[in-house]
């Protein structure tokens, strides 16, 4: 199911994602089926979902973007004022 964005100027979405983290999705659950088939390892699979998760949309934000914005606010771009009288 393809949905048209409301605004013209937003991005296209398919169900959840935007059809960005589609394509990714996709190439990660090749490349984990392979990596599954040829060496039994799990690691890329896990990883596949954990982005699938984190890259669900609601409302136009994700919780990769939630995280992303909190940790420049919190951690990497802190502000400091000195307060003079």
């Amino acid at each position: 199911m393809y949905m048209y964005p409301d605004n013209l100027k937003a991005k296209a979405t398919l169900w959840l994602w935007e059809l960005k983290d589609i394509g990714i999705i996709g190439v990660g659950l090749l490349i984990s089926v392979f990596a599954l088939a040829q060496m039994g390892i799990m690691v890329p699979i896990v990883i596949t979902a954990a982005y699938t998760f984190l890259s669900i949309r609601f409302e136009d934000i994700s919780i990769m973007d939630f995280i992303r914005h909190a940790g420049a606010f919190f951690i990497f771009k802190q502000q400091m004022f000195e307060w003079r009288m």
